[in-house]
């Protein structure tokens, strides 16, 4: 049985896609659980969501327009939302949550209807199942795809870890680096352009209603064990390119959908983490 697997896993690592598929899905997990420990102290949570929305309208005008790269189309329009969203949730007339909800549906809403008014194929179904749940599109990488994806993934975090001070600073105390001179609303925006690059970036591997799951489940496992920033960051990350790398295995192997399998990965985790916060809180009382 053993015996079988290694001979499958040598086998299916002769081909360039699963490299391709490999490479690009760890970088993307990567780049998640990075902003997502912050998203989610922010309360930012359903920024991705709301974002992966957007980005799919996008894919459907790219389609439409008949870009055979939709990235020059969906990095554009997913930024400008994330600053649009950031705006207009400092607006005292429409909360964060009520346009993140208005911009997300109008998009989806948006998007679905072009993709059956202007199909690109005759399986429309197909077209819209692929983007939304990622289904197959991570397995179908083209090597211009890995460079576009390590070169935004680089730009990421060494945007992260160039700015991680200011990052901590926004996230735990906003007012406080306000009343110190500090631009907060300057790394707010960056925090937001960030978030918008990983969206595009996550698109392939989960589709736009499984983003959400792979920027916050990793964050929440971290915060069952772990109590500083830093360990947090650090054990999100390692818990994200784990499940990463175990749901694309898994999903070569077994035939099942990449973006559902990493996802039902991080959910397991999560449990896991879960439970040992559970039996560490019991023994310390």
């Amino acid at each position: 049985m053993t015996g079988d697997l290694a001979a499958k896993l040598q086998l299916y690592f002769s081909y360039p896609f699963v490299w391709y598929a490999l490479i690009v899905g760890l970088l993307i997990a990567l780049c998640s659980s990075l902003l997502g420990v912050t998203l989610v102290l922010k309360r930012f949570s359903y920024i991705g969501d709301g974002l992966s929305h957007v980005a799919f309208g996008a894919m459907a005008v790219a389609g439409l327009v008949g870009l055979t790269n939709d990235m020059y189309i969906v990095l554009p329009i997913t930024v400008i939302s994330a600053i649009l969203l950031l705006r207009t949730g400092q607006n005292a007339k429409i909360n964060g949550d009520a346009a993140i909800a208005m911009i997300s549906v109008g998009a989806l809403a948006v998007g679905y209807m072009l993709m059956n008014i202007f199909p690109s194929s005759a399986n429309i179904t197909g077209d819209v199942c692929t983007t939304l749940f990622g289904s197959t599109s991570i397995l179908t990488l083209k090597e211009t795809d890995v460079i576009v994806c390590i070169i935004m993934s680089v730009v990421v975090i060494a945007s992260f870890l160039l700015f991680y001070h200011k990052i901590f600073a926004v996230t735990f105390d906003e007012n406080f680096i306000r009343a110190a001179g500090v631009k907060a609303n300057v790394y707010n925006l960056l925090i937001a352009v960030i978030t918008a690059f990983i969206i595009v970036l996550a698109m392939n591997l989960v589709g736009s209603l499984l983003i959400s799951a792979l920027i916050i489940f990793p964050a929440l496992s971290a915060m069952r064990v772990f109590k500083s920033f830093r360990g947090v960051i650090i054990c999100s990350a390692v818990i994200s390119v784990f499940c990463a790398g175990t749901g694309i295995f898994t999903s070569i192997l077994c035939g099942t959908p990449v973006g559902s399998t990493i996802v039902a990965a991080d959910m397991i985790v999560f449990f896991v983490f879960w439970g040992l916060s559970v039996l560490v809180r019991r023994k310390t009382q």
